[in-house]
Parts: structure tokens; C-alpha cells; sequence
């Protein structure tokens, strides 16, 4: 991996940053058992109540699949795949084979054990790796997705690039991210780094740059920050609801800083400061 001393430290900030995230594993597994939801017989559909941590929930996965074409027999990469809702979806009402790539240990053993009990093993596979380095020879996939997680990432245009390469031609990249809009201060661009695990972050313009550079054209691109802006209100009431449970895992401290990071967060999407969008582009 190039620039090891770069991308080493950002990669280990994500991966604090997803151990202690409120929605894990175990708190899937208490609210099912706190609703009386049996695990043996649990199906996809009543599990995507609870697994899907992404702005906009299974209606982004729908906007997102057909915007990728995606139907039975496809394979599909799922980059930054972490407890592999959107992948599970996918596999579950498009037929696609899907496999989940993360580099975050915990959210790779948590994706798979949510799979098998919901039978969808036979459709859905995870891979524990980096982005940036994909275990996968080039024209593997049908299909490359992901929603708002390659924020986290900290070289992009190799990540780009990445995703070209592991694409067949002609074949459709499909994601959404968390961008920049306003120009960032310095506090803020250190606090987003140091608390959200955000090593960089990318603009509308400068992702299409991006995938124009790896050798795909662009179909549509989206800005969707209007709309994240109402979504993450909504998002920050519904961790602070996660109060309990958080705190029982992480203790109350741990609470208390997330609670005020995602504050300030949603506060930048209030001001106009950050924002997102959807790319769809079809390798050339």
C-alpha cells in the first residue's frame, strides 16, 4: 500500500470508530430479543427493520438498485459493506450474488453471523480487507456499490480506481457519500477527523472528476444534501434513543462524546457546510 504512514492511521481511526458505534451487532440482537422476535426462523424481512445503517434506510437500497440495474445472477461488491444490510437486500429481492467488503473485524464477523441466520449464505459472502487494496482480480463484478461509508476512506482516487478496476466493462458503479459543500475551517476539518474518522472528503465535482479518471462515464449524480440535512435530525434522535443500550456497552462517557460528535455533524449539514450525493457511472 502506498503512503503506509497516510493511510494506516486513518484506517485504524475507522476502525475505533465502528467498534464502538452504536448500531453493532449486539444491539441488533437486543431489539430483536426486547420485541419478542425470535432468531431461528428470522427472516430478511424482518431484520432489515433493524440492520440497515445508512441515511434513507431500504428506501435508499431500492433507489440505489435500480439505478445499478441490478437482477438475479449479477455479482455485486458491496465496498465498505459493514453489517451487510444493503448486501443482504440486495441478494434478497434482486437475486444478485453479492459479496461485502470491510476492513472493520467486528462489523466482517457480524455481517456474516446476521447472514446465516437469515439463510442468505448461499447469496451473500463477506471479505475482510481494505478498499484501497482489493483482494479481488480486476473484472470481477458486475456491479460496485456503496452508501456513504467511503467517507471514511483515506485515498480516493486510488479507491476510484479500485472500483474501475475490479468492474467488468461496461459495467455500472453505484454509491452514495457524505461531501464537502462549504469550505471547512481548520477546528472543523481536525474535529471531523479526529471524531468521525473522516480523513478527507470529497465534493460532486470532484467525484466525477474522479470516476472520469478511472475510465468511466458518468449517468447521474445527485446532490442529496436537502435531503440527508432532514434524514440526520431524525438519525441524532433515534442514537440518543440508543441511550441504554450504548451506555451498557460503552459506558456513559463514551455516550456523552458520541452524542456531542454527532451534534456537531448534523449541525454542519444545518449550516450548508456538508452535504451528499449519488453517483451512478458505467465503466467504459
Amino acid at each position: 500500500m502506498s503512503a503506509p504512514h497516510t493511510t494506516d492511521g486513518a484506517i485504524a481511526r475507522v476502525t475505533a470508530f465502528y467498534d464502538a458505534h452504536p448500531i453493532n451487532e449486539e444491539q441488533i440482537l437486543h431489539t430483536l430479543r426486547a420485541r419478542g422476535i425470535a432468531l431461528e426462523g428470522l427472516s430478511e424481512e424482518t431484520l432489515q427493520e433493524f440492520d440497515q445503517d445508512h441515511f434513507g434506510g431500504t428506501a435508499a437500497n431500492e433507489v440505489l438498485a435500480r439505478a445499478a440495474g441490478m437482477r438475479a445472477r449479477l455479482r455485486v461488491l458491496d465496498v465498505c459493506s459493514g453489517m451487510g444490510g444493503p448486501a443482504r437486500y440486495f441478494a434478497h429481492y434482486f437475486g444478485c450474488r453479492v459479496t461485502g467488503l470491510d476492513f472493520t473485524y467486528t462489523r466482517f464477523l457480524g455481517a456474516q453471523r446476521l447472514t446465516r441466520v437469515v439463510g442468505l449464505d448461499h447469496l451473500v459472502d463477506f471479505c475482510h480487507g481494505n478498499a484501497l487494496e482489493m483482494p479481488f482480480p480486476d473484472a470481477s463484478f458486475d456491479v460496485v456499490v456503496g452508501q456513504e461509508a467511503w467517507c471514511h476512506v483515506p485515498d480516493k482516487p486510488r479507491l476510484v480506481a479500485e472500483c474501475a478496476r475490479v468492474l467488468v466493462p461496461g459495467g455500472v458503479i453505484a454509491f452514495t457519500d457524505i461531501l464537502r459543500r462549504e469550505s471547512l475551517d481548520e477546528e472543523e476539518t481536525a474535529r471531523l477527523q479526529r471524531e468521525m474518522a473522516f480523513p478527507s472528503l470529497e465534493t460532486l465535482d470532484g467525484y466525477a472528476a474522479l470516476l472520469a479518471a478511472s475510465g468511466c462515464t458518468l449517468e447521474r449524480r445527485e446532490d442529496l444534501s436537502e435531503e440527508w440535512a432532514r434524514i440526520l435530525v431524525a438519525r441524532l434522535a433515534m442514537y440518543r434513543s440508543l441511550e441504554s443500550e450504548t451506555v451498557h456497552k460503552f459506558g456513559t462517557a463514551h455516550f456523552q462524546r458520541w452524542d456531542d460528535t454527532y451534534a456537531f455533524f448534523v449541525g454542519l449539514y444545518g449550516t450548508g457546510r456538508l452535504g451528499g450525493g449519488r453517483f451512478v457511472a458505467r465503466k467504459r
